[in-house]
């Protein structure tokens, strides 16, 4: 799906090629993420972590009077309502600085592809953009899967690679030089929600989690949890990505008898676990964290969600007595006003912000160099109060936690379980 674009992109991959980064894709896709696991090194052929600073010698995607953004994330399948309300928010993001005369005289344009949370067609959609399109960065990819398979491309390009929307540990290795990470990761959420959790007293803690590198990161981060709290958990859950087969999950966990159940996956099986469990007599406490989209996971459960509680890594989207939720606000109604405000937009909004941050402090003469360097190693960002703070070896900005709960069909803020 292509939303808008300068050129048409057409497929321009060879077939060696593009078999070469299929077969990274399908490697990278199952290797372990995080301390723990391997992270892409430069003899990786299809590109990793670079030495040094940003070589990029060319300003592609850069027009006289616009600029060209690009993005690969699910517009199909179970993770689709992630794809698209990342890229609603983006655009909110870039029709605001459009209705302002752009950034220094350019428009912000974007370009973005359906990889329906797919690795194999993430690589694809990552190599056409940068290729055939020769968009300047890329910009909201959704999922881990997706990300692993889809950086190392854009490292070896050099092009950009901005607030992808997982909280993965492998995008926060200190050696990438393309990345720019705006969320917390997954092992701040889940420390979050174990801490809650034993503060609260409870012990006996499960873990449901998606089979594939987004459902690791999250499993290894609650079990990095738990450790630090001499435990362990007390029955695991598992179910394949773009699935809603989570009933083996659920005799899983059921054999461990748990109070409560961390979950790391998408909306639709994590919906699907919480039916069947409640359906099933079981009272437990249900926890997941943002990537599981929170709109759309209301929308799955309706009236049955009562009581399942959400990390996010975003303010609360409606609350306009923040400056940033107030601009948001605005923005979105002015780019769609029947679209719901919701968290996984705001962070799209974010990352569109942050993007034309980087943009504005370079100025006329834009090159990717200049804008991974000044939003990377430049000042703190201030996007309307909410605050992001790089610096050396921390390609993140941002280390909130919030936490949400929903009651009778909306979320509501609150600080405890």
């Amino acid at each position: 799906m292509i939303t808008a674009t300068r050129r048409s992109v057409a497929p321009a991959l060879g077939v060696l090629a593009l078999l070469a980064l299929i077969a990274h894709a399908c490697t990278t896709e199952s290797d372990s993420d995080g301390a723990g696991g391997s992270t892409p090194t430069t003899s990786e052929p299809a590109g990793g972590p670079q030495e040094g600073p940003p070589q990029a010698t060319d300003s592609g995607g850069v027009f006289e009077d616009s600029v060209l953004f690009g993005q690969s994330a699910a517009f199909s399948g179970p993770a689709q309502e992630l794809g698209k309300n990342m890229r609603l928010g983006i655009e909110a993001a870039f029709a605001e600085a459009n209705q302002n005369g752009g950034v220094h005289g350019r428009r912000l344009d974007l370009v973005s592809l359906d990889d329906a949370y797919e690795p194999e067609a993430a690589v694809t959609n990552t190599q056409q953009l940068i290729d055939s399109a020769g968009v300047f960065a890329l910009i909201g990819e959704v999922g881990t899967p997706t990300s692993r398979s889809a950086a190392p491309v854009a490292a070896a390009a050099q092009v950009p690679f901005i607030a992808p929307f997982t909280g993965a540990e492998f995008l926060r290795n200190d050696e990438w030089r393309n990345i720019v990470n705006l969320r917390s990761s997954y092992y701040q959420e889940t420390e979050e929600i174990v801490s809650l959790l034993t503060d609260r007293g409870v012990d006996r803690i499960a873990v449901m989690f998606q089979d594939d590198s987004f459902g690791r990161a999250g499993y290894r981060g609650v079990l990095q949890a738990l450790d630090r709290r001499e435990m362990n958990p007390v029955a695991i859950g598992l179910y394949p990505r773009n699935t809603t087969a989570v009933r083996t999950a659920l005799l899983d966990l059921q054999q461990g008898h748990p109070e409560a159940v961390v979950m790391v996956g998408a909306y639709q099986p994590v919906a699907s676990l919480i039916r069947w469990a409640r359906h099933l007599g079981e009272d437990w406490i249900f926890v997941t964290i943002s990537f599981v989209g929170s709109n759309a996971l209301a929308e799955e459960l309706g009236t049955g969600g009562d009581g399942v509680f959400v990390t996010q890594v975003v303010p609360f989207p409606t609350d306009d007595s923040l400056p940033v939720v107030a601009s948001y606000l605005d923005a979105l109604g002015a780019h769609d006003p029947r679209e719901t405000p919701g968290f996984v937009s705001l962070e799209g909004y974010l990352a569109g912000r942050l993007a034309i941050v980087g943009l504005e402090r370079c100025g006329r003469d834009l090159t990717r160099a200049c804008f991974l360097d000044e939003i990377l190693h430049g000042e703190p960002v201030d996007i309307d109060g909410f605050q992001l703070a790089f610096g050396t070896n921390d390609n993140q900005g941002s280390d909130a936690v919030f936490l949400t709960v929903l009651e009778n069909g909306r979320y509501l803020p609150t600080d405890s379980m």
